[in-house]
């Protein structure tokens, strides 16, 4: 008795693993031609807002890569993960870098390339868990394999959490200045990077001392990359 249940059980999970990936694998082969309108983070916060008894409007306006800033691009960049181009999904000497620092008695800081974030906004819910590490792993590495770079940051740019029911470079530009994703300066587009590691608490019109820093050494590091950087993704 026990033995045919043990052998049902694993049957089953067999088959819903097997469909698992079967379906994943389709929808991000999908979203790698089609436009992006929504995304497991938005859901995520109008679920909670409805839980509070809240309402939370979603701004969020799809923008193809011709219509985002050079800038924003540059300063996502330049802010969350530097060798964007030459990795595949993680960044190993990055993360290799943050344990050994919380090693030695510093804060332990994520290592998240966009990639991985581009997957976890996308696909899955905030929240630190090694249940959604997995599934952020899984979704990293078929985004990897079956997106090229300039679609992962094109993806990344309209899903991305920028204020409390603001998504997306078009929003956050309206949102902050006015402005649409495509006429972002670079000041403006460094402020709005500057502020993703908290992007519901930190304002990118009204920085304080620490956005203020953290936006100018993103420029610099902008002029570091030079606009030939985003030639290599598109070469990808």
């Amino acid at each position: 008795m026990i033995r045919n249940w043990l052998s049902r059980t694993l049957r089953w999970a067999a088959l819903v693993g097997a469909a698992f990936v079967v379906l994943s694998i389709v929808l991000v082969l999908m979203l790698r031609f089609v436009p992006v309108y929504g995304s497991m983070v938005m859901l995520e916060r109008k679920i909670e807002a409805w839980t509070a008894g809240e309402s939370l409007p979603i701004r969020h306006q799809w923008r193809p890569w011709e219509e985002l800033s050079v800038h924003a691009k540059l300063a996502v960049i330049a802010a969350e993960d530097q060798r964007f181009a030459v990795h595949r999904g993680f960044d190993v000497d990055e993360m290799r870098r943050a344990w050994e620092a919380s090693r030695n008695g510093a804060r332990l800081r994520g290592a998240s390339t966009i990639s991985q974030q581009t997957a976890k906004n996308l696909f899955l819910w905030t929240g630190r868990n090694w249940v959604r590490k997995g599934f952020e792993a899984w979704f990293t590495v078929l985004i990897e394999a079956l997106w090229p770079k300039q679609r992962i940051l094109e993806v990344y740019l309209n899903v991305v959490e920028w204020d409390h029911g603001v998504f997306g470079l078009e929003a956050a530009g309206q949102h902050y200045f006015g402005v649409s994703a495509a006429r972002l300066s670079e000041t403006q587009a460094s402020r709005l990077a500057a502020i993703l590691p908290n992007p519901r608490h930190w304002d990118a019109t009204r920085p304080g001392p620490h956005v203020e820093r953290r936006s100018q050494w993103i420029r610099q590091q902008m002029r570091n990359l030079g606009p030939g950087y985003l030639e290599r993704l598109s070469a990808d």
